[in-house]
């Protein structure tokens, strides 16, 4: 995920039980790393569809006093008004559409390709959507807002302390001004905080199983 960088470790990937005919990438959030989804993904998984969990590359974040972590971008604040990492947020973005064109050389359209993440994750996946010319199948941003705010999938715990539900609501108002507002969905879970839930994930199955059925 960082260019030329050799030494940045292979996505955790749950391989589809039988031919990959569609493919779900999906971006952790902040200091974490793509294995926790795999497993997620493993629990909801569809046979057809192979599963991508890349792992950030490890920079220092100034929100966290720069201390180094896996970061897709820097993060400078948490307020609305905060100052983005705008060079940061482009290049992680060039870096996933690196990764859905090596699906489409690997024989999956990128129609037939869903972009997701959690947190910062999903604030990538959403720009990145809005930003490349390839076409995917959709987008699942979980718990998360659109940065550089200049069919998706949105959902977000009402009691969420990190990233609070309102930029999750301000975000999708936003959305349904640059896409047909009958393809978002905005769904809320009582009482979640930063993290996600069964029914959530329930969801997200469900989601994906609609937008990327079997095609043989």
């Amino acid at each position: 995920m960082c260019g030329n960088n050799m030494s940045a470790p292979l996505p955790a990937v749950v391989p589809a039980a039988r031919k990959a005919t569609a493919a779900v990438i999906f971006l952790h959030g902040l200091g974490d790393t793509g294995h926790g989804w795999a497993d997620a993904f493993a629990g909801i998984r569809s046979s057809h569809i192979k599963y991508i969990c890349p792992h950030a590359p490890v920079m220092p974040v100034t929100l966290n006093m720069n201390m180094t972590m896996p970061s897709w971008f820097d993060i400078i604040g948490l307020s609305p008004d905060s100052q983005e990492d705008e060079h940061g947020i482009k290049q992680a973005a060039e870096n996933v559409k690196a990764l859905i064109d090596q699906e489409v050389k690997n024989g999956i359209p990128s129609n037939r390709i869903i972009l997701g993440g959690f947190s910062q994750g999903g604030a990538l996946s959403l720009y990145t959507a809005l930003t490349t010319q390839q076409k995917l199948a959709g987008v699942i941003g979980l718990s998360c807002w659109l940065p550089l705010r200049t069919s998706f999938s949105q959902c977000h715990g009402d009691c969420d302390p990190l990233v609070p539900l309102m930029f999750g609501s301000l975000t999708v108002e936003r959305l349904k001004t640059l896409v047909n507002p009958a393809n978002v969905t905005f769904k809320t879970y009582g009482g979640m905080m930063h993290s996600s839930c069964q029914q959530e994930m329930m969801d997200v199955k469900q989601f994906i199983d609609k937008l990327l059925p079997p095609v043989d």
